[in-house]
């Protein structure tokens, strides 16, 4: 055999290649633990909508009841 037709990858080759990638994709994303959440209790707690002047200003043009 030549040392070019070692090289290339046949038909059957490039579909297993395909496969194995597709299947490696698909397992890695599920191999990463979970990340802690980084809030404590008082964090969860607080508010975070504030009706500030820009937020009135929509509200009154766009003719929501506030």
């Amino acid at each position: 055999m030549k040392a070019q037709d070692k090289t290339k990858v046949g038909r059957r080759g490039f579909f297993r290649l395909l496969g194995t990638g597709a299947t490696a994709g698909a397992i890695m994303p599920l191999t990463r633990g979970a990340r802690a959440d980084n809030e404590n209790a008082d964090e969860k707690l607080k508010t975070r909508y504030r009706e500030s002047d820009e937020v009135k200003t929509y509200y009154r043009v766009n003719r929501y009841p506030s």
